[in-house]
């Protein structure tokens, strides 16, 4: 008999990542908690969207930090385009994986 450990990110009681990789799943929890932090930031700072395009947007931005920050730096949007497509992010609604 195998014992195979699993590990389980869930996301607002939404199962959103299953790995046998604990580094991975670490990653992806930490992700998701900077996109936690960037939705507030944006909300505090006034911006108004619907709960479920505030968390694609945050998602996404959290996916791409290192490109988002290139572009705060001020790198042209051309370049950090060149370096890779961005991580496109697609969220699924309730319950489903």
């Amino acid at each position: 008999m195998a014992i195979t450990v699993q590990y389980v990110v869930t996301h607002k009681e939404v199962e959103k990542l299953v790995t046998t990789d604990k580094k991975a799943a670490d990653q992806y929890d930490k992700m998701l908690d900077t996109a936690d932090n960037l939705a507030g930031f944006m909300t505090a700072m006034g911006i108004k969207m619907e709960e479920a395009k505030m968390e694609e947007l945050s998602i996404l931005l959290s996916k791409n930090k290192d490109k988002v920050g290139k572009l705060l730096k001020g790198t042209a949007l051309k370049n950090v385009l060149e370096d890779g497509s961005a991580d496109v992010v697609t969220l699924k609604a309730g319950n489903e994986n």
